[in-house]
């Protein structure tokens, strides 16, 4: 029949967040008390300085189409920031600015990868990596990370082909919370330079990082530059979910496609959000630091709750606003009505259902048996989730 979807769309799934973000708009509109901790999104409002650059610019009629890749000036300061931040040397025209991160991800893999390509996918991993690949014609090969949710730099050298293509990372982590080391993203590297692959680096949680940890882009080690497909944004950081604002830094073939694949979807980067992203980069970063501060107090919190709860495991958060928990020990257990749990998103449902928490399960990053929570609600929100999740677990 001539008018099916594409044989493309029978390979991807809708986000499994944006599923479960729609299913407690929908409870909540019902009148039910539910608390999200579903999101990844920052609860603090974006920075004053920065919404009143997005006001300026309406007011001056700033609101028209721009130069695919970006204004100038934003683009100058993304160079400046990935110098000063990263030791990453890139020129204006080694950078687009695009429609948030996440069209930063599919735009650079769709750019570097295509049919009868492999890409390989340390898990878990960000729930949207796997379908953005298939989206691009590629195949995705998961291999799984350590146990402490580090690099496993053997598994990814066994899966290397003649085939792949790539590799794709995100440091820290979504939805673990790891932050890899140095000594890891440098064999990561080596085994790039040799094997002659990219690595796409997903370093939308760079600037949320606590104690001792510290990111490193692997975009600065030797041979990596030409390697390398650096996706960042403001998202997270300045708390501009809503603004969508993400961009690239690569060698300039790379970010021609990507700018060519913009130009034929979303045209240009929003205008007003433009003049917003560059207030951020150019003002005060208080906000940020005080952001941070915030978020490791509630990382201390709820890593401490959860692993005081009976059969739960939460390895230590490095970076990121989430918690990732081991839930496997309550896989098989028997509810009041005796049915049995037999897999992590029946817990969460559960949850969801009679605690009224909306938690992510942990399948959706290809790790069963896991559950993951974002601690970027306020502290008296977070003791009331966990107090239900604890509560709920405990009767079980």
């Amino acid at each position: 029949m001539s008018t099916n979807l594409s044989t493309r769309m029978e390979k991807v799934s809708i986000s499994a967040t944006s599923a479960l973000f729609a299913k407690v708009d929908e409870m909540k509109r019902a009148g039910v008390d539910v608390i999200s901790l579903n999101v990844g999104e920052p609860d603090f409002p974006t920075p004053d300085n920065i919404k009143e650059a997005g006001i300026k610019a309406i007011k001056e009629n700033f609101t028209k189409y721009t130069a695919g890749s970006g204004i100038a000036p934003l683009r100058e300061a993304i160079t400046k920031k990935l110098k000063k931040d990263n030791g990453l040397s890139y020129e204006m025209d080694e950078v687009a600015v695009v429609v948030g991160a996440k069209q930063a991800l599919s735009a650079s893999v769709m750019a570097t990868c295509g049919e009868g390509d492999e890409v390989i996918i340390p898990i878990p991993c960000y729930v949207s990596y796997a379908d953005i690949v298939k989206l691009a014609g590629a195949t995705p090969v998961l291999v799984n990370k350590n146990e402490d949710f580090s690099l496993n730099i053997e598994e990814i050298k066994n899966a290397v082909t003649d085939k792949t293509k790539a590799v794709i990372i995100c440091s820290p982590d979504n939805p673990t919370g790891a932050v890899f080391s140095s000594e890891s993203l440098k064999e990561l590297a080596d085994l790039a330079v040799s094997k002659d692959f990219f690595v796409i680096s997903d370093e939308i949680y760079e600037k949320i990082i606590y104690g001792e940890n510290k990111h490193v882009s692997i975009a600065s080690f030797p041979g990596m530059k030409d390697r390398c497909v650096v996706v960042n944004g403001f998202s997270k950081t300045y708390s501009m979910t809503g603004w969508r604002m993400g961009y690239v830094a690569s060698r300039k073939d790379v970010v021609n496609a990507v700018i060519k694949i913009q130009s034929q979807t979303t045209t240009t980067p929003p205008s007003i959000s433009q003049m917003a992203c560059l207030e951020a980069l150019r003002g005060p970063q208080d906000s940020v630091s005080y952001m941070v501060s915030e978020f490791a107090k509630r990382r201390d919190y709820v890593e401490k709750r959860l692993n005081d709860i009976p059969g739960v495991c939460c390895t230590d958060i490095q970076g990121a606003f989430y918690a990732f928990f081991d839930v496997r020990s309550y896989i098989g257990k028997t509810l009041k009505d005796g049915s049995r749990f037999t897999n992590d998103m029946e817990v969460c449902d559960y949850l969801l259902r009679e605690k009224h928490v909306a938690c992510m399960p942990g399948s959706c990053y290809f790790a069963p048996g896991f559950i993951r929570i974002s601690f970027a609600s306020s502290m008296e929100v977070l003791k009331e989730a966990l107090d239900r999740i604890e509560d709920g677990l405990k009767t079980i």
